[in-house]
């Protein structure tokens, strides 16, 4: 399901969140419940996309996030993709002394398959995926977070229920190539209604979990 490439840029997520996570509790044993918690959250959020891209007759491949344009002209370019979902975690919780991580590490990016597109709708009808697709692809891994936060206060597992929600609160941002920016272009009546149903899952993580 996974390449290697999408392995390491999940660890290194992983790993980074989870230390920015528990670098308040000075605890070995916190850590690494919190890097099992967090590797959970993230797995959700990977195999819902990855399910809906192939009943949408695509791949998905997942990648750490990184920033190429710093500004809106074409020339306004780093030299080197700045690796915002590495280097961002640490800055929030550096400068919040640990209260705040950013949890928005992982981005994806989608292609059609072929001979799937071929076999169902003949060679040169459907090799483009729409702004939609790919709009949909990113709300399922939202939905995904959101329904397992659910089901993680059910059986009690408040840490899984509330960084399920807060990973589904920074991915729903539209910045970058987060998934927030491709469900907005993709259909802003579908992220206007995640996003609604996004913060009111916050304000109860933060209120009550």
């Amino acid at each position: 399901m996974l390449n290697w490439k999408e392995i390491s840029a999940v660890i290194i997520a992983t790993l980074i969140i989870s230390f920015s996570i528990s670098i308040l509790k000075f605890s070995l044993n916190y850590f690494l419940y919190a890097l099992l918690i967090v590797f959970l959250v993230i797995l959700v959020n990977i195999i819902a996309k990855k399910i809906a891209s192939y009943y949408l007759e695509s791949e998905v491949e997942i990648g750490l996030w990184e920033v190429i344009t710093y500004g809106f002209k074409p020339h306004k370019h780093f030299k080197k993709p700045f690796p915002a979902g590495v280097v961002i975690p640490l800055i929030t919780t550096i400068f919040s002394a640990g209260y705040i991580t950013w949890l928005g590490a992982l981005v994806f990016d989608v292609k059609a398959k072929v001979y799937r597109a071929a076999k169902r709708h003949g060679l040169y009808s459907f090799l483009e995926m729409t702004e939609w697709h790919i709009g949909l692809i990113a709300a399922a891994g939202i939905f995904a977070n959101l329904i397992f936060a659910v089901i993680g206060y059910l059986i009690n597992v408040p840490l899984f229920s509330k960084l399920c929600i807060y990973y589904a609160f920074y991915n729903m941002l539209p910045i970058s190539d987060l998934d927030g920016n491709k469900i907005f272009f993709g259909s802003l009546v579908l992220w206007s209604f995640l996003a609604i149903i996004t913060l009111i899952a916050l304000g109860y993580a933060i209120l009550l979990i």
